[in-house]
């Protein structure tokens, strides 16, 4: 299809308001890029059947008898609204394009055939009744009181979505009563073993002034202490994972996670410092593994003058330290 300015003008602006209607019904978009949601939402208005000029008032549903395959929704969004998508294509209507509002219960995925299989062809795609009715109101005045009536009546697939993160996500409580809720994953794990067996070992009652978070960069911040102990620049992508500061030792502790990177190497040490260099307390290095094992793929890069903690063997450091420890050890009695 080749489209005039006008056209063109059209199709930004519907897929536009497609992309807030779908926003609206729950359809989560967080970290998706902008052709993916451009797909998501042209083949959700291929599936309410509107046209060039027309507004959503002229939005079809499965009771209107408007139900299409996916390699009908392909070649609508190539006639109408400024594709050139390859009929080979068709199966990325089912497990891209239309996987969130199907799975939102926006679009019916088996309108034609209900006892189709997942892969079967002719299962086709429409909007219910519902729904159709609930797309006509918007950019009227009784879209806003119409969505939230019909909201409550939804479970919102962001909404579910967003209980699920809460879920799985793992919880610490830091030494002043606030709980931290970390992303899941390896990394994450890491750092809530430095919180809660690390820090209460080696710590000398630290308190947590930062944590980071593979999801939420500043899961928490004490800034006007870190400032008052004139730190310096507190970015997230230059400081460590876990901050604390131990007032009876006068130590601020900079700890890395290491989970598959990033040790504290000579040159992260050299960047520590200097980031550091006005503090007004003593610096302590920490590398934190998991397991010897992850310990044992970067001990070659940690830096001397660090410490290296590992998870399991949480009662013992590794000291990266010249001669400050060099001596016999007490032999301790059973």
């Amino acid at each position: 299809m080749t489209n005039t300015a006008k056209e063109k003008d059209y199709i930004d602006r519907i897929v536009t308001e497609a992309l807030e209607i779908l926003s609206a019904l729950g359809v989560p978009m967080d970290g998706m890029t902008q052709r993916r949601k451009e797909r998501m939402a042209k083949a959700f208005i291929a599936v309410t059947g509107i046209k060039y000029n027309q507004t959503w008032k002229s939005s079809r549903s499965i009771q209107d008898g408007h139900m299409l395959l996916s390699r009908q929704i392909l070649r609508f969004m190539n006639e109408h609204l400024g594709e050139n998508i390859s009929d080979s294509s068709y199966d990325d209507i089912r497990r891209k394009d239309l996987l969130l509002p199907v799975t939102a219960g926006i679009v019916t995925k088996s309108a034609l055939n209900p006892d189709a299989s997942t892969n079967d062809g002719t299962r086709a795609y429409a909007i219910s009744a519902e729904v159709a009715a609930q797309i006509k109101l918007y950019g009227t005045v009784q879209w806003k009181n119409s969505l939230d009536t019909f909201n409550l009546g939804h479970a919102l697939l962001s909404k579910r979505l967003n209980r699920e993160r809460e879920l799985n996500k793992v919880a610490v409580t830091i030494k002043d009563g606030v709980e931290l809720k970390f992303s899941p994953g390896g990394h994450n794990e890491l750092q809530k073993a430095i919180i809660e067996e690390f820090l209460p070992i080696f710590g000398f009652d630290s308190e947590i002034l930062y944590v980071g978070d593979t999801a939420n960069k500043f899961l928490y911040l004490n800034e006007e202490l870190l400032k008052s102990l004139n730190f310096g620049e507190i970015a997230h992508d230059k400081l460590p994972d876990v901050v604390a500061f131990s007032k009876s030792k006068n130590w601020l502790y900079l700890i890395e996670a290491v989970h598959s990177a990033n040790p504290i190497t000579e040159l992260r040490k050299l960047e520590l410092e200097k980031m550091s260099d006005k503090c007004s307390v003593q610096l302590v290095f920490v590398t934190a593994f998991p397991d010897r094992i992850c310990f044992r793929k970067h001990v070659k890069d940690i830096a001397w003058e660090t410490e290296v903690w590992i998870a399991d063997t949480p009662t013992h450091l590794i000291h990266f330290n010249g001669d400050k420890f060099l001596g016999p050890y007490t032999q301790l009695t059973p």
